[in-house]
Order: C-alpha cells, then sequence, then structure tokens
C-alpha cells in the first residue's frame, strides 16, 4: 500500500458522532508507558551525583579520573543513539507494547552493573547499556501515548513523556544527596521493574493491531482504554503493514514530516540546552550558593514544574504557539548568557573555561556577584523557557506527525538525530568556545534559537484537535 492510499487516510479509530469515550483507564496505560522515560530520566541525571562520589571512591580500579568521568557521562548518548535505531526496528516487528516490555531488561541489567562494578570498565558498561535502553524507551514510550490516546488529551499524555524525564532527573539529584553511588544505581531498577509488572497488565495500541489485521484483539484493546467497543466504529482494514523503502520518500505525506521530524530533534539541541545545563552548577558557585549542589535541584524542580504547565495546556494552546513562546524566550535568555559571558571576560588572551567565569579583577565583589545574578536568571529562564516547549514537543509531534507504515523507521531517525546531535553538540561544545568564546557560543546558539522559531512559523503544522489519520491526510494534500 502507498501513502496515496486512500485507506491510509481513513480514521483508523473513532467514536461516531464525536462520543466521548467512557473510560479513563487510557490515563493508567499512558502512565506505565511513561514510567519508561522516567527511568531514562534517572539515568541521565544519575551521572551528576555519581561523579563526585565515584571521583572520591576508596578502590583505586573505581575512581575517575577527568577522562574516565567524561566518557561516564557522555557514553549514554552513544548507547542512546543505538537505542534509537534498535527501537525503530522493534516498534514496528515486536510491537509497541513488546517494545517497552523489552527495554526494561538493560535498564535494569545496566544498573545492576553499575551497582555490581568492580572497575571502571563495569562502570561504562553499565552506562552503556541504560544509554541503550534510554534509546528505546525515548521512541516507543511517545509512539505508545500517542497511539492509545484520543485527540482530546493527546498532548497532555503526550507532554507527560518529557515531564517523566525531567522528574527522573530531578529524583536522581535528590536521591543523590542521601545516597552513595551504588545505591542510586539499586534505586535506578525500581522504575524499569514497576513499569515490567504494570505493562504486562496493558493492552497493544488498537491501531498496531489493526495493522495486524487482529480485530478482535484491537476491539478488546479499545474496550479497556476507552469504554465500551458499541460506542466505536468498526474500524477498516487498511492499514496493514507493508515497511519502509526508500522510494516512498518521494511522497509528501513521508518526506515533509520526516523533515519537520529531524528538523526539530536538531534545533532541539542546538538550542545549547545541554550547555546551559553544564555550566550551572558554576554560576550558582558564582551567585554565592553555599551548597552548589543545590543548583543542579534548582534546575530540576524549574524542569518539572514548566513542563507540567506545558502539560496542562498543551491541549488549549496548541504546538505551534508553545514552540514559538518558547524560542523566542531562549533567544532572549541564551543573549543575556552570554553578555554574562562577555561582561565577566577577563583579558583578550584568556581561553580557559575557569578563567572566563572569573570576574574582572579590577570589578568590585558585589558587581560581581549581581552579574552572577543575571546569569542565574538568564539560565533559570532559558530552563522555563526550553520546557513549556522545545523540551516536550518535538518528542509529542514525533509521535503524531507519521503514517504507521513508515513510523517505525521515521521515528527511529529522528531518535538517532536527537542523540547524535547532543552528543556532537557535548563534546563539540568546548571546541566552538575556544574558537568564538563563551559568549559568541551562546550567541550562536541565539541565533539557531531564532531559526528554530523561524522554522516553526514557516514549516510546523498545528495538530492540536487532529485525529493521527487527520495529520497523515494533511501531509498528503488531502
Amino acid at each position: 500500500m502507498t501513502p496515496e492510499d486512500p485507506e491510509e487516510t481513513q480514521p483508523l479509530l473513532g467514536p461516531p458522532g464525536g462520543s466521548a469515550p467512557l473510560s479513563r483507564r487510557v490515563f493508567l496505560a499512558a502512565f506505565a508507558a511513561a514510567l519508561g522515560p522516567l527511568s531514562f530520566g534517572f539515568a541521565l541525571g544519575y551521572s551528576s551525583p555519581a561523579i563526585p562520589s565515584l571521583r572520591r571512591a576508596a578502590s583505586p580500579a573505581l575512581r575517575l579520573d577527568d577522562a574516565a568521568a567524561s566518557w561516564f557521562g557522555a557514553i549514554v548518548t552513544l548507547g542512546a543513539a543505538a537505542g534509537g535505531v534498535l527501537g525503530g526496528w522493534l516498534v514496528d516487528r515486536a510491537g509497541r507494547k513488546l517494545s517497552l516490555l523489552l527495554c526494561t531488561v538493560p535498564f535494569v541489567v545496566g544498573f545492576a552493573v553499575i551497582t555490581a562494578a568492580q572497575n571502571v570498565w563495569m562502570l561504562l558498561g553499565g552506562r552503556l547499556l541504560t544509554g541503550l535502553a534510554c534509546g528505546i524507551a525515548s521512541l516507543v514510550a511517545p509512539v505508545y501515548i500517542s497511539e492509545i490516546s484520543y485527540p482530546a488529551v493527546r498532548g497532555l499524555l503526550g507532554s507527560c513523556v518529557q515531564l517523566m524525564v525531567v522528574t527522573g532527573i530531578l529524583l536522581a539529584y535528590l536521591a543523590g544527596w542521601v545516597l552513595e553511588w551504588r545505591w542510586l544505581a539499586v534505586l535506578g531498577c525500581v522504575p524499569a521493574s514497576f513499569m515490567l509488572l504494570l505493562m504486562c497488565y496493558m493492552p497493544e495500541t488498537p491501531r498496531f493491531l489493526l495493522t495486524r489485521q487482529r480485530h478482535q484483539e484491537a476491539m478488546a484493546a479499545m474496550h479497556f482504554l476507552w469504554g465500551s467497543e458499541q460506542v466505536w466504529e468498526e474500524a477498516p482494514a487498511g492499514a496493514e503493514h507493508q515497511g519502509f523503502h526508500l522510494a516512498q520518500l518521494t511522497h509528501p505525506g513521508i518526506y515533509k514530516p520526516f523533515i519537520i521530524g529531524v528538523s526539530l530533534m536538531a534545533f532541539q539541541q542546538l538550542s545549547g540546552i545541554n550547555a546551559v545545563m553544564f555550566y550551572a552548577q558554576t554560576i550558582f558557585e558564582k551567585a554565592k550558593f553555599k551548597d552548589s549542589s543545590l543548583a543542579s535541584v534548582i534546575v530540576g524542580i524549574i524542569q518539572v514544574l514548566f513542563t507540567a504547565l506545558a502539560a496542562l495546556i498543551m491541549d488549549r494552546a496548541g504546538r505551534r504557539l508553545l514552540l514559538t513562546l518558547s524560542g523566542v524566550v531562549m533567544v532572549f535568555s541564551t543573549s543575556a548568557f552570554g553578555a554574562y559571558f562577555r561582561l565577566t571576560q577577563g583579558g583578550p588572551g584568556n581561553s580557559s573555561h575557569v578563567e572566563l567565569l572569573s570576574p574582572l579583577s579590577m570589578e568590585p565583589a558585589s558587581a560581581s556577584v549581581g552579574l552572577a545574578w543575571l546569569a542565574v536568571g538568564s539560565v533559570c529562564l532559558f530552563i522555563a523557557g526550553f520546557a513549556v516547549g522545545w523540551g516536550p514537543i518535538p518528542w509529542l509531534l514525533m509521535s503524531e506527525i507519521f503514517p504507521l507504515h513508515v513510523k517505525g523507521v521515521a521515528t527511529g531517525v529522528c531518535v538517532l538525530t536527537n542523540w547524535f546531535m547532543a552528543f556532537l553538540v557535548t563534546k563539540e561544545f568546548s571546541s566552538v568556545m575556544e574558537v568564538l568564546r563563551p559568549y559568541g557560543a551562546f550567541w550562536l546558539a541565539s541565533a539557531f534559537c531564532i531559526l528554530s522559531v523561524l522554522f516553526t512559523l514557516s514549516c510546523v503544522p498545528e495538530t492540536k484537535g487532529k485525529t493521527l489519520e487527520e495529520i497523515t491526510a494533511y501531509f498528503e494534500g488531502r
């Protein structure tokens, strides 16, 4: 079946006459799937409290030097990039539910390996496994949630993916205050284990079941998720799984969402989110916070609160408005952050990170603290702006815009793009700083934020209130 076939864009599922679902178990199923992103967030946040503890490890075989600490943090992104490719293959062949169940294995095994680690290689191996699980979960969970949701709540439930990610990061930061790295790794096994138990009782998505001609199971899934199947029309069997072929990239229903999905993922990382997060603790130290680790918790709380706000208003405000507003806020905050570095820069020969963060020697201490508070405000504003739009929405749109028969490959490419860009930006940002200086690097990020706003206004469609089939029809020009 080609993308032009009319059956592809017929509503697979839909209540006759606009009937409202009778059951709220769709929220339970979405929560079960979102435990994967919670584990994903915990794995990302784990390195922040664990690295200082591992630097002081009693055993020399476990003690991290600068190079090992860098890889301990970065290797997760490489594993996640591989997980995105694997997840794209799994989601079409094993199904959405089974893929989520399978991703719990590398989560639990990875944290177990870290817990039992006797040397640095075991630590890195465990991190690589958790990264693989992160890549699978970051792809499959949004797809599962979008396919079980009806249009009125798809924005809310889809945004909960990013909400659970930032909640997991915050949980790792908070737990890191009281737990050393081994017990913190033990705690990392808990969300994935809970997801494994809960997902066993959740159904496969009705849309995937229909592509496999499993009508009775699809109707049972509809009954579980939305209420009595008597209020739902029998779906046509027109979405049979055909797989992806390169020739399909000539069809507007395929290449348009491909361009949008990949571009959104690239812009998300080029916004400078990882760089801002990297500098957050140092900036808070300059503002005279007695406990610099408090910076991580404050940033985590801001992320959770504003991502929750985005989830609550997503289905009213719409995706385009929030992306545009988010981009504008990030333009101003990265520009102000760059201005902070420009004002606190030392002599023209300075190029080291530490020296560039130091205030001018002729500047009074109170003035330097005041400038540091400018940077704190810029960081907090950036995190809030990112959390409202460019944090959750690229993942949500990725799960909405692709037709069923290419969703596995297309979302896999998007996730691979996101994680590859995350690794590239994190790894090369210091090199960009050496060439452009820190203020130039953040002003470059501001320029990318401007481009992201322009791209949103010119290319990204509004998907609020539309069924997944209506979105597919839009791209195909029908």
